[in-house]
């Protein structure tokens, strides 16, 4: 992973050939046909019209690809952000009033993921657990496709029946307004959006059997909207519901103010963080591919600069699209001039047949959107986590995926995190142990020796394998020593009664202030009670969390053993002078 905030642009172009120029051009013309659909899909399933997802794939898949830290990565609206970005819509009025909203949101989101790539937050990104990221991905998969179920079956909500925002709701909104109520009822029903939405969906499925350059979702369309423009079957199409323009993104400057800021802050930091998650991810997918290296830092800053563009010409939310940049990979791209030609093609495919649009029937537009969230679901992976992983790593994985269908993405990444940090703290505290060690006479070693087995016989450096002087204890501890596994150190005060105490500390990478705190009151104890205290063996990062507690200065560094042989050797002359 490359820090450099440098646009990965200006370096690849040093040794730009003719034949690579037209390979990206290529590459971007058929990700702007793939492009097309999912960025018109992916709009109405954000509750916006169908032409600001591509505006957003104009402005923002521009300027991403300019000034991105990836070679070959493709931005535009995601899945991911659909039922984000409905919901701000539609809590903040709907309409233009909510796109107003959205595009404070964005903007707010964007300066986010520029600050976080400028301060160099890029590498966070491997801190957020793999089971989250699978448990909202999945989630969201889930609401994308239970969003679609109207559509895909051509219900239609009866009068005075809102919309709903809830993914709960949604399935309780399709049930209630069901056209199949009784036997009765089957003769009356409309069946031709059904009818249109699986065969498109089975275009969908078996088209790239056929062809792997033509995109299905183009199939699906063009099959979808000539059934219904030359049937004249009734079939809701984009048209029915939406207004299409082929006018270009214009310049649109929201009204801020500290209550719509303070209102939407939240809105923003989840747009950022998704932001920075599904870029992120998708870079690591097409180093992967490629050989490559991006720029983490880099493209934060250009997926914030992006967004901010994106939201100031009537688009929305953008980020790397995993699925279109490994389109762009496997049809030759290599540059970000795909990623620009992309953009470029998008626009002329918006002045001349934008309005074409108007024909495509709601059902495909559904199945496409059903598609992308099988696609998106990765449920061989869930399936995998669930076969192979620890139960506590199931157990976050289920509750981010529940949490993101019933509540939202906050709340399942909010809950996640401090559900993966408080089982990894216990693990941690699981592995920590402090072992205890004392003088044996022959006899008593004999004994012990036949009673209790040893995992560590291979080391010559065991202390099982020194002798420990009369009157002291050595307590070796094993694991990190932070807040959760502090506690152990409390059996060392059974050792009140010995003249020395040593405290083996060569396999302890870590310490924290809790353990320091646990730590100075068993010393002072042992002060107390005149028993002298030596330390072996202490790692980099605990001396110095115990030097600037005092403990060393306390301690004398003169009682910092190197290793466990020079403790011993200290032990058993202090043993000698007390007698």
């Amino acid at each position: 992973m490359d820090d450099k905030l440098k646009p990965k642009l200006f370096s690849v172009m040093k040794n730009y050939t003719k034949s690579q120029l037209v390979k990206d051009i290529i590459a971007g013309i058929i990700v702007a046909i793939i492009a097309l659909p999912l960025s018109i899909a992916l709009a109405i399933a954000s509750g916006v019209e169908p032409q600001y997802g591509i505006y957003t794939a104009i402005v923002a898949g521009f300027i991403i690809s300019f000034l991105g830290g990836s070679r070959v990565q493709i931005a535009g609206p995601t899945a991911a952000f659909a039922t984000i970005v409905a919901g701000i819509v539609m809590e903040n009025g709907g309409g233009k009033e909510g796109m107003k909203a959205l595009a404070v949101a964005t903007i707010m989101a964007g300066i986010i993921l520029v600050l976080m790539g400028i301060f160099k937050f890029g590498s966070l990104i491997k801190f957020i657990p793999h089971t989250i990221t699978t448990g909202f991905t999945a989630g969201i998969a889930v609401t994308i496709a239970v969003g679609q179920l109207k559509d895909f079956f051509g219900i239609i909500y009866k009068d005075g029946y809102e919309s709903p925002i809830e993914t709960i709701e949604k399935i309780k909104a399709v049930f209630d307004n069901m056209p199949i109520k009784s036997i009765d009822s089957l003769s009356s029903v409309n069946y031709w959006p059904f009818i249109i939405g699986v065969i498109s969906l089975a275009i969908l499925i078996i088209w790239p059997y056929i062809n792997k350059v033509i995109p299905g979702s183009l199939i699906a369309v063009i099959v979808g909207s000539a059934i219904v423009a030359l049937s004249g079957i009734e079939v809701k199409t984009i048209g029915d519901l939406y207004t299409i323009t082929r006018d270009l993104p214009s310049f649109v400057m929201p009204e801020f103010s500290f209550s719509t800021v303070k209102a939407l802050l939240p809105d923003a930091f989840t747009i950022a963080i998704l932001a920075a998650i599904e870029s992120l991810l998708s870079c690591v997918v097409a180093d992967g591919m490629i050989g490559s290296r991006h720029r983490s830092n880099m493209e934060l800053v250009a997926q914030g600069t992006g967004n901010i563009a994106s939201a100031l010409f009537g688009g929305i939310p953008a980020t790397g699209a995993i699925a279109r940049t490994a389109a762009n990979i496997k049809n030759g791209g290599r540059t970000p001039i795909a990623g620009m030609v992309h953009a470029v093609v998008l626009v002329l495919i918006l002045v001349l047949l934008m309005p074409l649009a108007n024909l495509i029937p709601m059902p495909t537009i559904a199945a496409i959107l059903i598609m992308v969230a099988y696609n998106m679901s990765g449920w061989r992976t869930v399936v995998n986590i669930c076969k192979k992983a620890p139960k506590s790593d199931i157990f976050v994985l289920v509750v981010t995926f529940v949490l993101t269908v019933v509540f939202d993405l906050v709340v399942a990444i909010g809950v996640g995190l401090v559900l993966a940090c408080v089982l990894f703290m216990k693990r941690m505290s699981d592995v920590t142990m402090v072992e205890s060690w004392k003088y044996l006479s022959s006899d008593e070693v004999k004994k012990h020796d036949e009673h209790k087995q040893f995992n560590e016989e291979e080391d010559e450096d065991h202390i099982r394998f020194k002798e420990v002087p009369k009157k002291t204890f050595v307590y070796e501890i094993t694991g990190p020593l932070f807040f959760g596994a502090a506690n152990r150190l409390a059996g060392m005060t059974d050792a009140i009664k010995a003249d020395v105490v040593i405290i083996r500390m060569r396999s302890v990478p870590a310490m924290d202030e809790t353990a320091v705190n646990t730590l100075e009151g068993i010393i002072e104890t042992f002060i107390k009670n005149d028993t002298k205290l030596i330390f072996s063996h202490v790692n980099e990062q605990p001396y110095h969390v115990l030097e600037k507690a005092g403990i060393v200065e306390k301690i004398g560094k003169d009682n910092f053993a190197k290793n466990i042989d020079e403790a011993l050797e200290m032990a058993e002359n202090i043993v000698k002078d007390k007698k």
